[in-house]
């Protein structure tokens, strides 16, 4: 028998793979249907992801995944640095069980990377950092790291990051070393910095020009034509001279 709690892991391990974008209707019959289950158990999972900060409702488009603003995109992966290199400041020096644990997880992410599953492959990336926290021993920040690793990965989608996965796992790779020759100094610049790439391949900035979008589809399709002398007068109108 699925629980609220069993719907809520998945919606999470969905979005953390890239299979659930921003803003995707989550609708309860629907869910319902999926999980076999009623809609109150829906219910009462979509209400503790919306207390997460996973999804949102609204009275005219019910359940849906949320889409997070410049301003909630910036205070994620700052939420993400104190945590992270909070946690490694603290509690840096890791045991053998632990560091076995990184490892194969690290050789869990290059094999993905080999692969052809999207999915498995940026799950993966995103669950490293929880991982880790959990190997650092604390329980509670590794389930806080998991919502914000979601929303991050939802940024990610919605921004459009350009953060290569391959250059994501050396990241990993590097601070995983680190941890092993108890370099914590080092191994928490190195966490600072791979959250700082992954934030700076966002594509937040706003065009100055409101219309730019629209002013780029509306340009006129010219047809190839013989050049004309430099007098000439050009009749055509350019619409996006007009907006």
């Amino acid at each position: 028998m699925v629980s609220s709690t069993d719907i809520a892991q998945r919606i999470v391990a969905a979005i953390l793979a890239q299979r659930l974008a921003p803003g995707t209707r989550l609708g309860e019959q629907n869910l319902s249907m999926l999980f076999d289950c009623s809609r109150t158990l829906v219910r009462e999972a979509l209400v503790r992801l919306a207390a997460r900060g996973i999804v949102t409702v609204s009275s005219r488009r019910g359940w849906y995944v949320v889409q997070p603003s410049h301003a909630e995109a910036r205070e994620a992966f700052e939420a993400r640095r104190v945590i992270e290199t909070g946690l490694i400041r603290r509690n840096g020096h890791v045991d053998k069980a632990a560091l076995k644990r990184l490892r194969q997880h690290i050789r869990q992410e290059q094999a993905a990377l080999k692969g052809d599953d999207v999915g498995q492959r940026s799950y993966l990336l995103g669950d490293f950092h929880v991982c880790l926290a959990e190997c650092l021993g604390n329980q509670l920040l590794a389930e806080t790291l998991r919502d914000f690793t979601a929303r991050t990965t939802l940024i990610a989608m919605l921004y459009q990051s350009t953060h290569d996965a391959v250059q994501s796992c050396a990241e990993h790779v590097r601070i995983v070393e680190a941890l092993e020759r108890g370099d914590v100094a080092a191994a928490e610049r190195l966490m600072e910095d791979h959250i700082g790439q992954v934030q700076a391949a966002l594509r937040l900035s706003t065009p100055n020009d409101p219309l730019a979008d629209l002013r780029d589809a509306l340009a006129p399709v010219r047809a190839a034509r013989a050049p004309e002398s430099p007098s000439s007068p050009d009749h055509e109108t350019y619409l996006g001279a007009l907006l």
